[in-house]
C-alpha cells in the first residue's frame, strides 16, 4: 500500500488532533481530582478545626469559672479578714486612746499642781 504526500499529512494531523485531544481530556480530568481534593481537605480540615474551637472554647470557659469561683472565694476571706482586722485595731485604738486621755488628765492635773506650788493659788 502506497501513501501519498496528503494522505501522510492527513494522518499525522489525525494523530496531532487525537493526541491534543488526549493531553486535553487528561488535563481536565486532572484538574477535577485536584480540586476534589482540595474540598475534601478543606472539609476535613474545617471540621477538625471547628471541633477544636469548640473544645478550647469549652474549656476557656471552664477555666474563667474556675479563676472567677477562686477570685470571688479569695476576695470573701480578704474581705472578712479586712473586717476582722478593723475591729481589733479599733478596739486598740479606743483602748488607747482611753489610756492616753487618762495619761493626759493625770499629767494636766500634775502640772496644774505644780504651777500652784510655784506660782501659788489664783
Amino acid at each position: 500500500m502506497a501513501m501519498n504526500d496528503p494522505q501522510i499529512w492527513t494522518l499525522i494531523g489525525v494523530f496531532g488532533a487525537v493526541m491534543i485531544g488526549v493531553v486535553t481530556v487528561m488535563t481536565t480530568q486532572f484538574s477535577r481530582v485536584i480540586r476534589a481534593e482540595i474540598g475534601r481537605l478543606d472539609g476535613t480540615l474545617s471540621g477538625k478545626i471547628d471541633g477544636l474551637d469548640g473544645k478550647l472554647s469549652g474549656k476557656i470557659e471552664a477555666l474563667e469559672w474556675r479563676v472567677s469561683g477562686k477570685i470571688e472565694a479569695l476576695d470573701h476571706r480578704l474581705s472578712g479578714q479586712i473586717e476582722a482586722l478593723d475591729h481589733r485595731l479599733s478596739g486598740q485604738i479606743e483602748s488607747l486612746e482611753w489610756r492616753l486621755n487618762g495619761r493626759i488628765d493625770t499629767l494636766d492635773k500634775e502640772v496644774a499642781d505644780i504651777a500652784t506650788r510655784f506660782f501659788g493659788s489664783t
